[in-house]
């Protein structure tokens, strides 16, 4: 890593829910960004997060979101469809970086750009933070969108995380079609 280079910070929010798809963002955020919200997005309040978005959006040099369909997910895994979010995100920065941060430990190599894993990444560098708010914030919004179609999932309450709420449900009324198919959806897969 450069000390001048550009750097933009990547994550996803949705990875381990059983239905919706995974987001995925990428920002770049000016080198003297201050914020003192900001933080990991799962360490905020939902308000937090939505106080943050628009800042995020206003102040960043550039900013992407993404999204990977269930389809897709049950199609080439979880893991590939996060990282392809990423890639889709970064793809639309109207600011090429010099280097990316990644939350995590796993990512495919962008073009000629190097890239850092960070475990914990989003707890450690403002930009993986700010990423991680905009990537939850976007999938928040849509899950209580498609919540209003399926309410007796719990969505708006649960956001499709593997919650008692939610594998009731997918017991009593089966799945929707925006359901992962290859995630494990009950505790005991032989009631489906």
């Amino acid at each position: 890593m450069l000390p001048d280079s550009i750097e933009a910070g990547c994550d996803e929010a949705g990875r381990g829910c059983l239905a919706g798809p995974v987001y995925a963002a990428a920002v770049i955020l000016p080198k003297d960004f201050y914020h003192p919200l900001l933080n990991d997005s799962k360490q905020l309040t939902a308000r937090q997060r939505e106080q943050l978005r628009p800042i995020i959006e206003k102040e960043a040099v550039a900013w992407g979101v993404c999204a990977i369909s269930p389809q897709e997910i049950d199609r080439i895994n979880i893991l590939k469809a996060s990282i392809k979010g990423m890639h889709g995100a970064l793809d639309q920065l109207v600011v090429r970086p010099q280097h990316i941060l990644v939350d995590g430990n796993r990512f495919y190599k962008y073009g000629e750009i190097p890239h850092t894993c960070v475990v914990k990444g989003d707890a450690t560098y403002t930009s993986i933070a700010a990423a991680s708010v905009l990537a939850k914030t976007y999938r928040d919004e849509y899950m209580l969108r498609i919540a209003a179609e399926y309410p007796q999932y719990g969505w708006d309450r649960n956001m499709a995380y593997p919650t008692k709420e939610h594998r009731a449900a997918i017991e009593k009324y089966g799945v929707t079609p925006y359901h992962r198919l290859s995630y494990k959806l009950l505790e005991d897969p032989t009631l489906f």
